[in-house]
């Protein structure tokens, strides 16, 4: 068995409950969701999800592909052009 030490950080109070909370329904204590997060970082050497100063959805990776294709579709005169109402006509 891995020996083991004892690890103290500071978080806010109502952070660490809610991570509490999400870790529990995952079946994980926080000791072992940071332990996962020490691993994963280890093993892919880097932080293992993206950091983004953006937490808009507008920057996400998929809204920026459709953004691309749509502009280039644009580009090449390929578009489709409609009024308010019947924009309005297709949403029923």
């Amino acid at each position: 068995m891995a020996v083991t030490t004892n690890l103290n950080i500071k978080i806010d109070k109502e952070l660490k409950e809610q991570a509490e909370m999400f870790f529990g329904e995952l079946g994980l204590s926080f000791s072992a969701a940071v332990g996962l997060f020490v691993r994963q970082s280890l093993r892919q050497g880097k932080i293992p999800f993206e950091l983004t100063a953006y937490s808009d959805a507008f920057y996400s990776e998929s809204n920026q592909t459709a953004l691309r294709q749509s502009i280039s579709e644009a580009s090449e005169g390929r578009f489709v052009t409609k009024t308010l109402e019947e924009l309005r006509a297709m949403e029923q």
